[in-house]
């Protein structure tokens, strides 16, 4: 442990950060751990690593507690966890804002742009002329029907805990498709992966940022434009008598949020958190770390550290 503490120290030093800054920090916050949001998708667990050994490093103690991304909200307004670094529009904006009516903080946007949504490799603008138009998708629909799916084509969802309403899309839309969602982030790449070596159709849900951009060239499928009142009220748009007949906001906010209490208990800390912010590249890196390079959560956020002393050093300010 003394070990660790001197080598941290030593990081923290090189980086600019005076040992009486660091013993402030941690004479004002309390030493009881900060319990830090663990999803199931890559850029997440690694850069919730990130945090949390940056945080480690200052002498803070952390806890990484794994959750269900609606249900996080829940816990980040009663105070049982602390600290989420990826709040995306798209997803998990309805859950975010009742939780920080809720008492929950709104920690501040990073600079990346988010999109989510059902996307397609571009070899299929030629399978279905007049894509990436939603109903040029939906008139050669028959082509990704598979054998779960019968006559309707298949759209290859996210983990039903993302909270996305694709099959009320479907339906407010009329489209001939069948929501068939994974059970984890890597069931996703495995499928768009086996279907883009045999150059088969396949529409799956994507997002970015995310490795995927830099490994496949892809496009999202366009729906009519979002608008907040498509969630909420049947009359706007296309279908009087549905909601979410609409696409996902085509560049929404990716946020960070955090308990009441973290506030309270660790003030310096929470400074130190809303210094946090990320660009797309930085997050399609963090995921590519995993995904691609192979490496445990826990090894990409030590290497991401080491790449990238600019960044969190001046978080560290």
């Amino acid at each position: 442990m003394l070990k660790f503490q001197s080598l941290t120290r030593a990081v923290l030093l090189g980086a600019g950060v005076s040992a009486a800054a660091m013993s402030a920090a941690r004479a004002e916050d309390s030493s009881d751990p900060i319990k830090i949001v663990m999803n199931n998708w890559s850029s997440q667990v690694v850069l919730a690593n990130v945090v949390g050994q940056l945080l480690e490093m200052q002498g803070r103690a952390v806890e990484y507690v794994p959750s269900d991304t609606q249900l996080q909200y829940t816990a980040l307004a009663n105070g049982d966890m602390d600290f989420q670094i990826e709040v995306w529009e798209g997803s998990q904006a309805e859950a975010f804002d009742k939780a920080v009516a809720a008492g929950a903080l709104d920690l501040g946007a990073h600079d990346a742009v988010t999109r989510e949504d059902w996307w397609y490799p571009s070899y299929l603008n030629e399978v279905c002329p007049g894509l990436p138009d939603w109903k040029a998708l939906d008139a050669c629909a028959e082509k990704f029907a598979t054998a779960e799916t019968g006559t309707k084509g298949r759209f290859v969802g996210p983990p039903a805990d993302w909270g996305k309403h694709y099959s009320e899309r479907i339906q407010a839309l009329g489209m001939n498709f069948q929501e068939v969602p994974v059970g984890q982030a890597a069931t996703l790449w495995a499928e768009l992966q086996a279907a883009y070596d045999r150059k088969e159709p396949v529409v799956l849900f994507n997002w970015t940022p995310n490795f995927i951009e830099a490994k496949f060239e892809g496009q999202f499928v366009e729906f009519p434009a979002f608008d907040p009142a498509c969630w909420t009220d049947p009359k706007w748009g296309q279908n009087p008598d549905a909601i979410y007949d609409c696409g996902a906001p085509a560049k929404g906010y990716l946020k960070k949020a955090g308990s009441k209490q973290l506030a309270e208990k660790w003030p310096s800390a929470t400074e130190f958190l809303k210094k946090v912010n990320l660009t797309n590249p930085q997050f399609a890196a963090a995921a590519a770390l995993v995904d691609v390079d192979g490496l445990t959560p826990e090894d990409a956020a030590k290497k991401w550290i080491a790449d990238n002393e600019a960044t969190w050093k001046a978080w560290m300010q």
